[in-house]
């Protein structure tokens, strides 16, 4: 079916807010996807557009990333795998990007690493309850109490709020500031593209041409 330039669909991306959006550009530039709309810091603008190779983006908070993407509301999505993780949507996830690159881990006093040895219960604070659970009760079969929290989660064991957290880890250098350490990696953690299950079928040449040129440079 020969499309004309007009009627083929835009393809749209949701990118995580910040320095994760500012890398996949800065990515992007490299295959010759530009948006320079995107530059102009003041803009308020919500989805910036690219006329001419029918592609739209916009800036998401990264934990509502795979959401836009399930739902179709965007085709493609970049964002860290803590989040793919921690949202468990269903999406594809097709790509490391390679940068962003930190780890999850489980954090806290050097008295707790004993805790961790034992299948006793203890207290869990974490931003990620869903990649904590799963770590402790399918990894390594211990019962934990998990507390959600939003923000500072190295307060948790020095209040006494938990044993121990389970957080990203860049340099550790948060972690020694406050006399935690880490006792144990989950995983490493990048940012990853995503992609919605029925654009993968749909535009299927699109991505796919996409994700070879991004494989060149990644």
């Amino acid at each position: 079916m020969n499309n004309t330039t007009n009627s083929i669909r835009y393809l749209t991306f949701a990118l995580g807010k910040g320095r994760l959006a500012s890398k996949t550009l800065e990515l992007f530039e490299k295959i010759g996807i530009t948006c320079e709309e995107m530059k102009d810091k003041d803009s308020r603008k919500l989805i910036f557009v690219n006329e001419d190779l029918k592609l739209k983006f916009f800036l998401a908070k990264g934990s509502d990333v795979p959401t836009y993407v399930e739902y179709g509301a965007a085709d493609i999505g970049v964002v860290g795998s803590d989040t793919i993780m921690e949202e468990n949507r269903k999406v594809y996830e097709v790509l490391d990007l390679g940068f962003g690159k930190c780890r999850m881990c489980v954090c806290g006093p050097a008295s707790a690493r004993v805790l961790l040895q034992h299948h006793e219960m203890i207290r869990v604070a974490s931003k990620y309850p869903k990649i904590a659970k799963d770590y402790f009760y399918n990894q390594k079969h211990q019962t934990v109490d998990i507390i959600k929290l939003n923000g500072s989660v190295e307060l948790g064991p020095i209040v006494d709020l938990s044993d121990v957290i389970v957080d990203i880890v860049e340099t550790g250098s948060t972690l020694r500031e406050n006399g935690l350490e880490v006792l144990e990696e989950i995983c490493p953690l990048s940012a990853r593209m995503i992609v919605n299950q029925v654009s993968l079928k749909m535009e299927a040449d699109r991505i796919k041409k996409l994700l070879e040129a991004l494989k060149e440079v990644v």
